[in-house]
This record gives structure tokens, C-alpha cells and sequence, in this order.
């Protein structure tokens, strides 16, 4: 690291501990904690047996994949996610997550095989939103076959 970087570094993490020590971080309401714990419910027994089935589907096409859960960490909003990585392809992902204002969003990004001779970037979009208690098997087939069928097209 150049003395440059480390002095600007220094400066931004200094900013912070004084903006932090002038205002105490808010503490969550009863309301807040409630609705975390439900989407993480939600997402474990819902969201969560669908991405399973999905990946056990892809991986005997011969694909490759992955199912991520974080609903129990106090640092981050709860979410599932299928990471899919097609024969020859890059990995794209599904992510199914809490938001406050919307309740469980679905995001994807879908990154294109580089042999295809396009970029390597991934395209991330949003697949929707509904609410917490709204989420059902159904609605997760839906959006995770959509993205699906977007990966595949890609590759």
C-alpha cells in the first residue's frame, strides 16, 4: 500500500469513529426484530427445500451449483441463495432476500460464458418482490425458473 492510500484510509475510518461517537447506532424495535426473524423462517422453509431440489436437478444434468443461507446472522438481512454454474459457463446466482420496505426480494445476476466472445460481466436485475407471508413454493418455481432458463440462454 503507498502512503497515499494508507492516509486517505486512515482519514475516512477516522471520519467514522467521530460520526459514530456523535450518534449512537439506533437500536432495532421489537417490530424489526420480529420481522427479520419471520423472513428468515420464511425463507428457510420455503425458499430454502425449492433451491435444494433445483440444485439436486442441476447437478445431475451435470452442472454445478450451490445453495447459501445466512437467516441467523445479526450483521446482514436473511437470505437464501442458488448459485449455478452451467457446464462451460460462469456462475450466476439467485438471491431471495429481506428488504424492510418490500419484504423478500429476488435478485439475479447472470454472467454470460466467456467463449461467446462477450464480456464477462454479469447482468444483475430484479425479479420482483412480494411479502413475507405471501412467499410461496409456487412463486419461488417461477422466479427460479426464469432465471434458469436466462443462464442456460446465456451459456
Amino acid at each position: 500500500m503507498t502512503d497515499e492510500y494508507k492516509t486517505k484510509l486512515q482519514a475516512l475510518l477516522q471520519a467514522y469513529a467521530e460520526r459514530a461517537a456523535k450518534n449512537p447506532a439506533a437500536t432495532q424495535t421489537p417490530q424489526d426484530q420480529t420481522d427479520r426473524r419471520a423472513c428468515g423462517e420464511r425463507l428457510r422453509s420455503v425458499v430454502r427445500p425449492v433451491l435444494d431440489a433445483t440444485l439436486a436437478d442441476l447437478k445431475s444434468a451435470g452442472h454445478d451449483g450451490a445453495v447459501r443461507e445466512h437467516t441467523e446472522r445479526e450483521d446482514a438481512y436473511p437470505s437464501v441463495a442458488l448459485s449455478f454454474t452451467p457446464r462451460g459457463g460462469l456462475a450466476s446466482a439467485i438471491i431471495f432476500r429481506y428488504d424492510p420496505r418490500h419484504g423478500i426480494v429476488v435478485q439475479r445476476e447472470v454472467k454470460q460464458a466467456p467463449w461467446k466472445g462477450r464480456p464477462a460481466t454479469g447482468s444483475g436485475d430484479r425479479l420482483g418482490t412480494i411479502g413475507i407471508t405471501a412467499v410461496s413454493a409456487a412463486w419461488v418455481e417461477t422466479k427460479t425458473l426464469s432465471f434458469i432458463e436466462a443462464v442456460l440462454r446465456a451459456n
